[in-house]
């Protein structure tokens, strides 16, 4: 379905590096049924896999196939992230709580 992040729909045997977030420095992942979340050092939030309900927080319901960061927290620095079923959540430095 996409959520491996690595641009296609393939099943994939081994562990395999997702190369988008290469560079960015990943903190935290989260992984829901369908999708996934990535944390940067920076406080980033990227997602990827299937957008349905919107719980890819990009304002749409597209699928992702490769990760995407999510721009609804720029200027605001992210410290934990959780996916679920069908939802995202977020937490910022200012402990403030996002959901989507």
């Amino acid at each position: 379905e996409g959520q491996l992040g690595h641009g296609d729909r393939q099943d994939q045997l081994l562990p395999k590096k997702v190369e988008t977030l290469a560079g960015q420095h990943a903190v935290a992942v989260s992984a829901g049924q369908c999708h996934n979340l990535a944390l940067t050092a920076n406080g980033s939030v990227w997602s990827w896999g299937v957008g349905s309900e919107g719980k890819l927080g990009h304002g749409d319901e597209q699928r992702q196939l490769l990760p995407k960061k999510v721009e609804a927290f720029a200027g605001q620095r992210v410290v934990a992230v959780s996916a679920g079923r069908s939802h995202s959540l977020a937490l910022t430095a200012d402990g403030a709580v996002f959901t989507w």
